[in-house]
């Protein structure tokens, strides 16, 4: 039977330094593959400007995958070019999909100042430009002096540059429109609109109205995949990138490599509305996070009995259009002290993992801490020093075999309790179902009818969360229960 894709993010955000994360991924491969891991999602493989402590969105040069001495390192944080390829053929050989992730948005790091003409922006309202300009230096050169020029002789200047947040001579920070042969008129269109405009992010801004970068932001994704096996991407910071960019280098890398690659674009939005809109923009032709359900699981995680557990899916991508949503429980943004924490309490864990493991709606996508671990220190927006312990799931092993093995057949929804909701799936003539029943309350319980071909059979819930067995009756019906603030996967014991 074909494994149901189900993505794992095999980094996080404070994984540590050394250059141990590509040798990880090569040997935990074969254990992956066994539990049902069919997908990894890679961190920038690509030199920062951090260079070995960059996590890799500070992106300096994507043609350096640790292997040119440049940012005072040869390898970049998770090890050199060596692993890499060692790691990236391991996962291949595990039947293991390699998806790479891909940061266009913006350069940091450049190796030299030079002239420009800016004018001041509004970071509150991005579209109120100032008339007047300033003469001035920004780091907006990358000559890459390290890679001297192989793989890519491309040497990007200011021309390739719509904005920077740092000037010299006058020294200044903020937002500065770059003056150059582009966008005459301000920013790029297609983005997303929050503080007016939203094409600038950070760094020196990428700009795509200019056809050489174009070309060249292709013709690295198409060096990549003759580099290395590569069977999708994730896309960084889609909210910034106009759409039209992204609908067309798709099309572009999905023709080069001759077959489907799974990409999918991190547009992080909590309005349903700009997800749909952003999909309309590129076609369908790639899949976005449901950003809408994350916040649903940090919400109801925090607000414990009294969050509707009955509209955990309303409003959500998922919901809305399944064949285009990825869905989470955590990633590197939203775990505790950084950019977009929105942190799920542990206890909720194991329940959302089952909402988007064994349902048939959607791509899953795991998160390293959650499989793993993760203990780390760093400060608070108070400039205090902070003790994060982030364990693993201790259900989420299991309910990963549970995708593969029951969650098969066709899908009916118990969503009638603010509490205790559940929802089956049928099983198939070649694969069991299960039942799946969780509270956000007190020990409760849910009758399920099943029909009359699940007559007389003994249930047992293959997560061990509760320790009985349940019989059906004639009917096929049966009341299966539920530990308080639990999850229980009720499979038929035979299929154990």
């Amino acid at each position: 039977m074909t494994k149901k894709t189900t993505l794992l993010q095999f980094f996080h955000w404070y994984y540590p330094d050394g250059g141990k994360l590509w040798q990880e991924a090569a040997e935990r491969a074969p254990a992956l593959a066994e539990l049902g891991v069919t997908d990894l999602w890679l961190p920038p493989a690509y030199k920062g400007a951090a260079g070995g402590y960059s996590v890799g969105y500070d992106s300096y040069d994507l043609f350096d995958l640790g292997e040119f001495e440049q940012k005072g390192t040869r390898p970049t944080k998770y090890g050199d070019k060596e692993a890499l390829v060692h790691a990236v053929h391991a996962l291949r050989e595990n039947d293991i999909r390699v998806i790479y992730d891909v940061v266009f948005n913006h350069k940091i790091g450049a190796d030299e100042k030079e002239p420009v003409y800016v004018h001041k922006v509004d970071a509150n309202n991005r579209n109120d430009i100032a008339d007047e300009g300033i003469n001035a230096l920004a780091y907006t050169r990358f000559t890459f002096p390290g890679r001297q020029g192989t793989y890519s002789k491309f040497i990007w200047d200011y021309k390739c540059f719509s904005g920077v947040d740092y000037i010299e001579q006058p020294d200044d920070k903020g937002i500065f429109k770059i003056a150059n042969d582009y966008g005459e008129e301000g920013w790029n269109d297609q983005v997303d609109d929050e503080f007016g405009n939203f094409d600038y992010l950070m760094g020196a801004n990428v700009e795509l109205r200019n056809g050489a970068v174009v070309e060249e932001l292709k013709y690295w994704a198409r060096w990549l995949m003759e580099t290395l096996p590569c069977d999708g991407f994730r896309l960084d910071a889609a909210k910034h990138i106009p759409a039209w960019f992204f609908k067309e280098w798709s099309d572009h890398v999905r023709d080069a490599a001759q077959r489907d690659l799974f990409i999918v674009a991190e547009y992080w939005s909590h309005d349903l509305a700009a997800l749909q809109q952003y999909l309309a923009r590129v076609g369908g032709k790639v899949m976005l996070f449901d950003v809408p359900l994350q916040l649903k699981f940090h919400l109801a995680s925090k607000q414990g009995d009294s969050f509707d557990m009955a509209q955990i899916f309303s409003e959500t991508l998922v919901a809305t259009d399944p064949a285009h949503a990825v869905t989470l429980v955590a990633n590197h943004d939203t775990q505790p002290l950084q950019s977009l924490e929105a942190p799920v309490e542990p206890w909720f864990k194991p329940l959302a993992y089952a909402l988007i493991l064994l349902r048939e709606q959607g791509v899953p996508c795991l998160f390293y801490p959650d499989m793993y671990g993760a203990s780390y220190t760093d400060k608070g927006d108070d400039g205090s020093d902070y003790q994060i312990e982030m364990p693993v799931v201790p259900e989420l092993e299991k309910l990963i075999q549970a995708r593969q093995r029951f969650a098969n057949g066709i899908q009916n929804d118990y969503f009638d309790d603010q509490n205790c909701i559940a929802f089956s799936r049928s099983g198939t003539e070649e694969a069991p179902g299960c039942v799946v029943v969780m509270t956000n309350g007190a020990e409760s319980s849910k009758t399920i009818a099943l029909g009359d071909n699940f007559a007389h059979k003994t249930w047992h819930d293959f997560l061990g969360n509760r320790e009985e067995d349940i019989m059906t009756d004639e009917q096929g019906n049966a009341d299966f229960p539920v530990n308080g603030g639990s999850v229980s996967v009720w499979v038929i014991t035979e299929d154990r």
